[in-house]
């Protein structure tokens, strides 16, 4: 479905990508796990070319693209395939939650506005915002924002979710939310890429997960295997020291 290969990318001369490969198959749920500083959030981005790689591929549905060189139609129509779920939620702060589910849809996507607020308010019923349509982002908690973006990213029904450490700047009370709405979506085998520092997502919701460290994976295996049989020395480490071993 999804495949990264030889994925490498600097900044101001310090490379922080060397060399990745990894791949998603169609309905699976990929956690990706790994110190601060690793190299996670920038292969999220690099695949949705919101950093440009320096060298790599990308390979979605069948379709080949470089990553280093692909052109802007060649970037738009992987975005039109994707969708980003941030840390931030990066919500219109002068929209409704309606507005901002359906702003992609009536704007990019040229999606008749009718037909948009259908759509928009079914993924809002599905993360159980749908009573919030009206609301604007200050009226609501970061668990809510946070679904929210998510009914967005639904909304234009990709056949993959990107999601950058989502619940990070929450509290536990409203990770829960979240990581549920998360949750029902890999049940209705949405395919997703998760930068996660939640280790319960990563070992019941997850079938795989990917370990990186230095901008290199060092590990990757089925989610009860990595964390039962951890492959190596510093994965078993890492696992200590977040309270998951």
């Amino acid at each position: 479905m999804l495949a990264l290969r030889g994925v490498r990318k600097a900044f101001g001369g310090t490379e922080v990508l060397h060399g990745i490969d990894l791949t998603v198959r169609r309905g699976e749920v990929v956690a990706i796990l790994g110190p601060s500083g690793s190299g996670k959030t920038t292969l999220l981005r690099c695949a949705n070319f919101l950093e440009r790689a320096d060298a790599g591929e990308l390979e979605l549905g069948g379709e080949l693209l470089d990553l280093a060189r692909a052109t802007r139609r060649e970037v738009a129509a992987v975005r039109r395939r994707t969708a980003f779920v941030f840390q931030d939620y990066n919500l219109f702060r002068n929209r409704t939650v309606l507005g901002n589910v359906t702003e992609g849809l009536v704007v990019a996507r040229r999606v008749p506005r009718a037909e948009a607020e259908e759509r928009a308010r079914a993924c809002l019923a599905r993360v159980g915002m749908a009573e919030r349509a009206d609301a604007y982002p200050a009226q609501l908690s970061g668990g809510q924002q946070q679904r929210v973006a998510i009914a967005r990213a639904m909304a234009t029904s990709p056949e993959i979710i990107y999601f950058d450490e989502p619940t990070s700047a929450l509290d536990p009370e409203l990770t829960v939310e979240v990581l549920g709405a998360m949750r029902r979506l890999a049940e209705d085998g949405m395919t997703m890429l998760v930068v996660t520092h939640e280790m319960g997502f990563a070992r019941n919701v997850a079938d795989r997960v990917v370990f990186m460290e230095g901008g290199s994976v060092v590990a990757e295996a089925p989610s009860e295997e990595f964390f039962a049989h951890p492959a190596n020395d510093r994965v078993r480490a890492f696992l200590r020291t977040v309270g998951a071993a």
